[in-house]
């Protein structure tokens, strides 16, 4: 087989036919969620002081968990695939239920939202 050819055959022993390049795509969504969310989201629960908006701490706490999770999708990313779903469904949900209202109404730039609507908009592979 030339080496060119490689990533695009699948090895159905290996990763259930699916092909290296598939495969390899999707440890980069998972590093990119080590790299980028867990930092944030651990530095945010490690520095945080007082006391607790409920709400907002569990979104915290969610937020940091999937990042940690994500350190075994870079070894078995298929089995962890559900984790890939989790993520790209909570994008998907918020955008379409908090961030397209707001941008109907021509309220989401320059505000928080409309930071975190581009942040999401860029980090959800649907879009």
């Amino acid at each position: 087989m030339h080496a060119l050819a490689r990533p695009f055959v699948s090895d159905p022993q290996r990763h259930e036919g699916v092909r290296p390049f598939h495969i390899w795509g999707l440890r980069l969504f998972y590093l990119l969620m080590v790299l980028l969310v867990a930092t944030d989201a651990w530095g945010g629960l490690l520095r945080h002081q007082g006391p607790w908006d409920p709400y907002r701490a569990v979104a915290v706490c969610v937020w940091a968990t999937y990042p940690a999770l994500a350190v075994f999708g870079l070894m078995r990313p298929l089995r962890w695939l559900p984790l890939m779903f989790f993520t790209i469904g909570y994008k998907a949900l918020w955008l379409g239920f908090v961030a397209y209202p707001l941008w109907q109404a021509g309220t989401l730039w320059n505000t928080p939202t409309g930071e975190i609507a581009i942040a999401a908009k860029y980090t959800t592979p649907i879009w």
